[in-house]
């Protein structure tokens, strides 16, 4: 188990960006994956910041690419399965944001689309590249989701690309897909209750891109694991409870049961958080991002005292 568990019980604040110095001068970012969760929110962190954003999607015809471009970000299409169709969007590139999705493309696809991407990254001459990795990517997990974030890692360090490497440990934001559960009153994971699980939101993720762009000097050459809370299952159930005004608990599956809901690769992950766990210094974290949210700020953020939609929603399915 975790021994060197890091609690950080100064009040947080939700994320103000007028915080943040406006970019000097008008970078040009490419964000990859834009009308995904990490893409979109740093496309739209870096718009606000004044830089000019491109943004890489497949369909620029769907409707979260026509969001974005209504926001101001200039909207391409490209498939990192095929270089080809992303090189010219490099051209004129400051720096890249890269985010990538293990369970749409799998092990070998992810590792194909992040070197390739970095490899006519360095071709282009672009300055900057920020990749979205995983925490404890470099310790040997086991985890496939991790493993394959760590292969790009080490084509990006030896690249000669200057480089940021954020990894996030689990998002609070995942816990959007738990509103039904939180309205039935049980919350259950494999997870040992008096665990602490580190968590991140995505926007902090935005805004940790946002400040690397706007600060090369002092980002670049860095790995930094993310994390804005470490509390345990017992406490996170309290906090939804506190939120929602009425009880939830947390319920302990069986790790054979997560395997059948879950999956292996999951279900491995769970078993590293408990028994090893993510060692992200959130003290450290929040000195370089004063207005990093706890798990707390998160939720009452997300209108989580009305959950009358995911508690129908879950029991027109069951």
């Amino acid at each position: 188990r975790r021994s060197d568990v890091r609690r950080d019980l100064r009040s947080a604040h939700d994320f103000t960006w007028s915080v943040l110095p406006i970019m000097t001068e008008t970078k040009l970012i490419l964000v990859t994956g834009a009308t995904g969760r990490q893409g979109g929110a740093t496309a739209r962190a870096l718009k606000r910041r004044g830089c000019r954003v491109r943004g890489l999607t497949r369909n620029t015809g769907k409707a979260a690419a026509e969001a974005l471009r209504a926001q101001g970000i200039d909207m391409v299409e490209g498939d990192l399965n095929d270089p080809s169709s992303v090189r010219s969007h490099l051209a004129g590139v400051d720096g890249v944001f890269a985010a990538l999705n293990f369970w749409e493309s799998g092990y070998d696809g992810e590792v194909r689309q992040g070197c390739g991407l970095i490899d006519i990254a360095r071709a282009a001459g672009v300055s900057h590249f920020v990749y979205s990795s995983v925490a404890s990517a470099d310790r040997d997990t086991g985890i496939p989701h991790f493993d394959s974030k760590w292969e790009i890692e080490r084509r990006l360090h030896t690249s000669g690309l200057p480089n940021t490497v954020l990894r996030p440990t689990s998002f609070m934001d995942d816990w959007e897909d738990e509103r039904a559960s939180v309205a039935q009153g049980v919350i259950a994971l494999p997870l040992d209750p008096e665990v602490p699980l580190q968590q991140i939101a995505v926007a902090d993720i935005a805004a940790c891109a946002a400040l690397a762009f706007e600060r090369p000097s002092d980002w670049i050459g860095r790995s930094i694991d993310l994390a804005g809370d470490d509390l345990p299952m017992s406490q996170v159930v309290e906090v939804f409870a506190q939120a929602t005004g009425r009880p939830v608990r947390y319920e302990r599956m069986s790790w054979e049961d997560s395997r059948n809901q879950f999956g292996g690769d999951l279900t491995t992950m769970f078993r590293f958080y408990d028994e090893t766990g993510t060692s992200a210094d959130i003290p450290a974290l929040r000195r370089l991002h004063p207005h990093l949210k706890t798990l707390e700020r998160y939720v009452a953020g997300g209108d989580w005292d009305d959950l009358s939609l995911s508690a129908s929603a879950k029991g027109a399915a069951s």
